[in-house]
């Protein structure tokens, strides 16, 4: 099994319930901080990134047909690379939805996990995801809002200038299913796009949200 679908897009872009729409459509199972937090052996995988190294991505994805979400939106380019065969999905959605979202929940999270008691793994993925969403594509600036759209922004316009216009598509979740049949050339199917991991559902992973 290889990866048919990257996505490199933020998380806080409907990336929970696009793994979903995905896996309906039979691209899954679709890797996610979820399944990272969910497979403690994963976080070894991403702490190589960490490292500088370069992980067998074969291995890190094996079992897997999509990849949505962070920590792989990170390396979406090496992706992109290591499996030519796949399309690449930028998930998006209005700048103000998505800085309310995510400076509510990763943002937050971001800022205190460092005084949550969380399960060691959780807490180590925590420390990978401060060093690579964090700093590296934040700047150390994920708590300002002009800053952290502009990086937002800036991926969008590097992954839009990098790929060639038939491997990408551009997708906001509240599209529905239409534009994201089309790119992959699968069946519309006969149920509502999905909607998951509203606010609750995402302190919910790691034990709730602190008062």
């Amino acid at each position: 099994m290889t990866l048919k679908i990257i996505g490199s897009g933020f998380g806080r872009t409907g990336t929970r319930s696009l793994k979903e729409a995905l896996e309906i459509l039979g691209f899954g199972p679709c890797h996610h901080m979820e399944e990272v937090l969910a497979n403690p052996p994963q976080v070894a995988h991403w702490q190589a990134v960490c490292d500088g190294l370069s992980p067998d991505w074969d291995k890190v994805f094996k079992g897997y047909q999509s990849q949505i979400d962070w920590p792989g939106a990170h390396v979406w380019q090496d992706l992109a690379g290591a499996f030519p065969g796949a399309k690449i999905i930028h998930s998006m959605r209005p700048d103000d939805s998505w800085w309310n979202s995510f400076s509510g929940t990763i943002g937050k999270l971001l800022t205190i996990y460092r005084d949550m008691p969380l399960p060691p793994h959780v807490h180590e993925m925590m420390e990978v995801a401060e060093d690579i969403v964090g700093h590296r594509t934040f700047g150390g600036r994920w708590a300002e809002r002009d800053a952290a759209l502009a990086a937002y922004h800036h991926r969008a316009e590097e992954v839009t200038a990098t790929l060639p216009a038939d491997r990408l598509l551009v997708f906001d979740v509240a599209q529905g299913w239409d534009p994201l049949c089309d790119f992959l050339g699968a069946a519309v199917p006969e149920v509502p796009f999905p909607h998951r991991n509203v606010k609750s559902e995402f302190w919910d992973v790691v034990g709730g949200e602190p008062a």
